[in-house]
């Protein structure tokens, strides 16, 4: 009977011994994982703190919510290449501003830098004295920053047959010199040039101011809204011709755009060549013809800029910083993927 109750308490010291040593041990192991769950959680959080971000390496840039605006022509680079910048450097908010009554563009973009509306804007023209007058009258002073480089190109409908124009010869379509084909070589056929509105924007002040040597458009000039109404106007009228930043013209598929020159004999085409045949786009696209551009060969170019608020505040800062993301080898890189020339 003893040797019965002796066994049964050793087969009792055994189970309650064991039932401690794996009772300890589940606890050291919910414990651990307590502790892995709280460092993850930790690192986590410090990954996602915009102060430290090893990424976000813009010298000066500040914190806060910048409004910007301006030129359509910069319409890809809001898409492709500020969308980067506010990845690596989320602290850097960005707010696409438009005017409320007026129609986006270089110059509204920087009235409402002068009127306070914008921390700062983007141009694809310089600033005008006048523009600086109004900004001293505020207080402060605007600088221009050179990022990019753009062309003007010339659309026309797919099935026209003419080899290209020189400058004067685009001249004289808008001012209503030339109003029929025959004249520049091709068939007997009325022109019909589209513009947007003096109003629109910096390509067409540009577009007058270098191209029509100051002059006004003709009575033959129609006016429209956008470049995508005006391209989608191209592809169903055989006389239209319209002028706007290349990269909203090169890689079209509906319409084809036209070598020009100085000159009639020395015409240097858009693109790259060969040309991309209609029928094989949009599985390939026409590529900008980026060493004409950059070396000056191809004879409408201009600079995309960074126009700055100088008032040692915030908005100068960010604007500076934001110009001189765009500068770094990365910004430039962006830049040229979205279809514009690298200046650096």
């Amino acid at each position: 009977m003893s040797h019965k109750n002796e066994t049964l308490r050793l087969l009792l010291s055994f189970i309650i011994t064991c039932g401690l040593i794996f009772g300890g041990l589940w606890f050291l192991m919910e414990r651990w994982a307590k502790i892995n769950s709280s460092n993850s959680e930790n690192l986590v959080d410090k990954s996602k703190s915009p102060n430290s971000s090893p990424s976000c390496n813009v010298a000066n840039i500040p914190e806060g919510t910048f409004n910007y605006g301006g030129s359509t022509t910069w319409s890809p680079i809001r898409k492709d290449v500020d969308s980067v910048l506010q990845t690596i450097c989320p602290q850097f908010i960005l707010r696409y501003t438009q005017p409320l009554f007026d129609k986006p563009g270089s110059g509204t973009g920087i009235k409402m830098l002068i009127d306070n509306q914008l921390a700062f804007s983007q141009s694809s023209r310089s600033i005008k004295a006048e523009e600086n007058t109004q900004a001293q009258q505020k207080g402060f002073s605007l600088k221009e920053i050179s990022v990019a480089i753009d062309g003007i190109a010339i659309s026309v409908h797919p099935k026209l047959n003419v080899s290209g124009l020189s400058v004067a010869q685009i001249k004289d379509i808008y001012t209503g010199k030339i109003t029929n084909w025959q004249q520049v070589g091709g068939l007997n056929l009325p022109i019909t040039p589209l513009s947007r509105s003096k109003e629109a924007g910096g390509t067409v002040e540009f577009f007058v101011e270098n191209v029509l040597n100051k002059e006004q458009f003709g009575s033959n000039v129609s006016y429209i809204g956008t470049t995508t109404e005006a391209i989608r106007k191209i592809a169903t009228t055989p006389g239209g011709i319209y002028y706007a930043s290349a990269p909203e013209i090169v890689p079209q598929c509906t319409i084809k755009s036209l070598p020009i020159g100085r000159t009639s004999s020395q015409l240097v085409a858009p693109y790259q060549q060969p040309p991309i045949p209609q029928s094989e786009c949009p599985g390939k696209r026409n590529q900008l013809n980026a060493q004409d551009f950059r070396s000056g060969n191809y004879p409408i170019t201009r600079n995309l800029f960074v126009i700055v608020k100088q008032n040692s505040q915030a908005d100068q800062q960010a604007g500076e910083a934001y110009a001189n993301w765009l500068l770094t080898p990365q910004g430039q890189e962006l830049i040229e993927k979205a279809g514009f020339i690298r200046i650096k």
